[in-house]
């Protein structure tokens, strides 16, 4: 797949790619490839992750990879992120502009208006279902060439619905890394009532006796009137009883960067044995010791994140498991929609099945707008049932678009409008 983004970045056209692979199958260096290319051009990439966790992940690992091949070039890896100090920002903001930042790393502070690229010819969305349609044509507007627009690599391990949707109307090319590193164990997803809470609890001793770490992810920071949903600080505070003498951690997005890099940093040492966490830890945190994984109100979340989620164990060499826990609620019962995810996640640890599954259960969303799910508002096809149907237009598009331009124009126009520019995100 290295090979043909890098037949892509040739190209006098701009590429529009999305690079799938599982979690941990190693998307990251192929990224780093792709930036190390664009570099060597003379040009800038800018690579946009969701959270600062991941962000700094990110540069810290790009920095070891890519600066001794930039340091005959006088160039650096540069991060943005919304929590720097007004000093760090003004340095970064600087290399950016002068274009001594060959590669920028940051969350969504890379698409503010103040950050004025060079030269960029180069962006990356990693996690790209993490940010919305809005977000990633921002990103893709920062070349200062008027006509010109960036190559594009978006990088996911579960495709939401409607980029898997999009893949078969042509304008995405698709890489997929299709293996995981050697030594990665398969992990054992369990779906159980949280009635049944206090055996999870005692499989946490064990793990922790043997050794290994857990995470306990809870959908809400603190306590709502309007969701009855169990929260990461009462589950701490629970956790905290259950396991006295025990140091326990405690993540979310409200925490001061410093507050939530202490923990961190506690947790990847291997000092704190249980990190009770919203899903701020959804991507970006590798810690191989870590050998359970418990969901709280698993119901509440979409496919996409328990896939994540769920791949934060399995990356060592010890037995993983990953237990979803559900709340029927009031009614005494799970909705059609949260049963299909549960039993989806059962079923598979593939990330491209769970994005199919996915594709069944919520609908691609819409192709010319940017809802990224729900029905297709497709009259007559059927995205699933009419697949070979499908790939034949996947054929015929290109010489339309080379033999037929007039008829392709008019075409164009009749059925995107002035929605073209979705179609670029």
């Amino acid at each position: 797949m290295s090979e043909e983004i890098a037949q892509d970045l040739l190209l006098t056209r701009p590429m529009h790619r999305l690079l799938q692979g599982d979690v941990g199958s190693g998307k990251t260096i192929v990224a780093a490839l792709a930036a190390a290319i664009c570099v060597d051009a003379g040009q800038q990439c800018a690579l946009m992750v969701p959270t600062e966790i991941l962000a700094e992940q990110h540069f810290r690992k790009l920095v070891v990879l890519l600066e001794p091949l930039f340091e005959p070039l006088n160039l650096k890896v540069a991060w943005l992120t919304g929590s720097q100090t007004s000093k760090q920002r003004r340095e970064a903001l600087a290399m950016i502009e002068s274009g001594q930042a060959g590669l920028v790393v940051g969350t969504h502070a890379v698409i503010q208006d103040k950050v004025i690229f060079k030269t960029l010819a180069l962006a990356i969305v990693d996690e790209q279902h993490r940010f919305g349609v809005a977000q990633r044509l921002a990103l893709r507007s920062k070349m200062n060439e008027v006509g010109h627009e960036p190559h594009l690599l978006m990088m996911t391990a579960t495709p939401i619905p409607r980029t898997l949707a999009m893949s078969y109307y042509a304008d995405l090319n698709v890489s997929t890394i299709d293996e995981l590193p050697p030594g990665r164990t398969p992990i054992l997803t369990k779906v159980l009532s949280d009635s049944r809470k206090a055996q999870v609890i005692d499989r946490i001793e064990d793990q922790i006796k043997r050794g290994r770490q857990v995470y306990w992810v809870c959908p809400l920071i603190e306590e709502s009137e309007m969701l009855d949903l169990s929260n990461a600080t009462q589950t701490h505070q629970e956790l905290t009883e259950a396991f006295p003498g025990m140091l326990i951690g405690l993540l979310h997005s409200r925490m001061p960067p410093a507050e939530k890099k202490a923990v961190m940093q506690l947790f990847t040492s291997g000092e704190m044995k249980l990190l009770v966490s919203t899903t701020v830890i959804e991507v970006g945190v590798d810690v191989p010791n870590a050998s359970l994984m418990v969901i709280e109100h698993a119901e509440r979340f979409g496919l996409s994140q328990l896939h994540q989620l769920r791949g934060r164990v399995g990356r060592g060499a010890a037995a993983s498991a990953c237990v979803l826990l559900f709340s029927t609620g009031e009614s005494g019962r799970l909705g059609d929609m949260a049963k299909a995810r549960l039993k989806a996640m059962a079923e598979t640890n593939d990330g491209f099945e769970i994005a199919r599954m996915d594709l069944e259960i919520r609908g691609p969303g819409e192709f010319l707008g940017a809802r990224q799910s729900g029905a297709a508002l497709l009259r007559f096809a059927d995205l699933i049932e009419d697949a070979a149907l499908l790939e034949r237009v996947r054929g015929v598009a290109p010489l339309m678009l080379s033999e037929y331009t007039d008829l392709a124009a008019h075409h164009i126009e009749r059925w995107m409008g002035g929605k073209v520019d979705f179609l670029k995100a």
